[in-house]
């Protein structure tokens, strides 16, 4: 699975390396100025000790015969290796005085004042002012390639230990630098139709400013057309249902003084225009529900608001006698949900039961801290049958008037609240009938 893109994990990468980078170049430029100043400090070391060692070589070689000369120096035995190694030189080439680890053989040197060099030594040549001695003192180039390398680790592996140290340093300081950027989106994200609190400016850098007068001035102009939309579902609720309420009351007028002979058909008006008040109170309910106004930006508590739903469908024919609710002492739900938008759903449920339940069964309703069930009499449906109840104008196996809407719209406005509906057949603890949970 692919890692979803973060300015975090980019910044510190693209930083990490990018100072990665520089060290090494660094440590390059510092490895080649550090061999090019040892070569200089060996050159320096090895004429000083030829020009040093030539009197004191000269006076010693006059106080002893050729013969001694090889010899002598020799006798004196050390553990150490010697870096420095040296032969004296006669005019005519011969060595006649050398180190105890320099080579028999003469330096591949010409005898001339100044530097030379071959594959394995660095070699200066000093000598008397007659050209009678040279001194000729040699450095081996392994010797300074040991050194240069172990200046170049001297210098890498600090910065091994440095990469991961700089990583943490670097992940604290960018974490610490977007920590707004996260603040402000998770400010953003908790934004919906029901929270439209402004973005608070105060705490934001400079930079992040705009960004949140922008939200702010997104959401009032969305608060303004939501507000819009709540106000024009509200007045067309009321303008449909007077001329329907209207019509139905002259139609059930004119079935009582129409002859017998016309009374079917006025009768058939009259159903009609009852399915079309039904049919126009869902339609603005899922209206009102499409408009967002599922939650509120204070809590309220809910169960009142489902007593007097009871209460009123209690009233009607359909739910006289009908309704128990289960509820404990000092029942109580605080949520953040408007009352308004709960009393749509728990209307929907209960007409739901009462008219897809035998005539006269009992509808029962239980209120709990986290929720509201509702349960009634029918016969067990599948587990597709179930599925297939919450979308739109999807009806059960029902003969029941009913547009298909009321679960649809209860589901709707449960997402809203963050909650969730849950329907089962047969309900709990009964072997048949029909529940509907809505968990808050």
């Amino acid at each position: 699975m692919f890692q979803k893109p973060s300015m975090t994990r980019k910044l510190v990468v693209a930083i990490t390396s990018v100072v990665a980078v520089f060290w090494l170049v660094a440590m390059g430029f510092g490895i080649l100025i550090m061999q090019d100043e040892f070569s200089e400090i060996f050159d320096s070391g090895i004429q000083e000790t030829a020009e040093r060692l030539l009197p004191i070589v000269i006076d010693d070689l006059a106080g002893r015969d050729a013969g001694d000369a090889l010899r002598r120096p020799a006798e004196k035995a050390a553990s150490n290796r010697e870096y420095l190694v040296y032969q004296v030189r006669g005019r005519d080439g011969q060595i006649l005085l050398k180190s105890r680890d320099a080579p028999a053989e003469p330096f591949p040197a010409p005898l001339e004042v100044g530097f030379s060099q071959n594959d394995t030594h660095r070699i200066y040549t000093a000598g008397t002012a007659d050209g009678s001695f040279y001194i000729q003192v040699a450095d081996s180039l392994d010797n300074r390639r040991e050194a240069a390398i172990e200046g170049g680790m001297a210098l890498f592996f600090p910065i091994l230990a440095l990469i991961p140290a700089s990583i943490i340093a670097i992940i604290l300081v960018v974490r610490m630098t977007l920590s707004p950027i996260e603040g402000l989106r998770d400010d953003i994200g908790t934004k919906d139709g029901g929270n439209m609190v402004p973005v608070d400016e105060a705490g934001l850098p400079v930079e992040l400013r705009p960004i949140a007068r922008s939200v702010n001035l997104l959401l009032d102009r969305l608060r303004a057309v939501l507000e819009s939309e709540r106000e024009f579902t509200a007045n067309s609720a009321h303008e449909l249902r007077t001329p329907i309420a209207g019509a139905l009351a002259q139609t059930q007028r004119l079935l009582a003084e129409v002859p017998p002979s016309l009374s079917a058909r006025v009768g058939q008006i009259e159903r009609s225009l009852q399915h079309l008040g039904r049919l126009a109170e869902k339609l603005l309910q899922m209206s009102r529900a499409e408009a967002g106004i599922g939650v509120s930006d204070e809590k309220t508590d809910l169960f009142p608001v489902l007593q007097v739903v009871i209460e009123d469908i209690g009233r009607s024919a359909l739910g006289a006698g009908r309704i128990v609710l289960h509820a404990p002492d000092e029942a109580r739900l605080e949520r953040q949900i408007r009352p308004d938008a709960f009393a749509i759903v728990v209307r929907n449920l209960l007409e739901n039961a009462l008219v897809h339940s035998p005539s006269g069964s009992v509808v029962d309703v239980y209120f709990g801290t986290d929720g509201i069930r509702v349960v009634n009499e029918s016969a067990v449906l599948d587990q597709p049958t179930l599925a297939g109840l919450t979308r739109r104008f999807t009806r059960g196996p029902t003969q029941a008037a009913g547009s298909g809407l009321g679960l649809s719209i209860v589901k709707r406005f449960v997402e809203q609240m963050n909650g969730s509906l849950a329907l089962q057949s047969p309900a709990t603890g009964r072997l048949g009938g029909f529940e509907a949970a809505v968990r808050l």
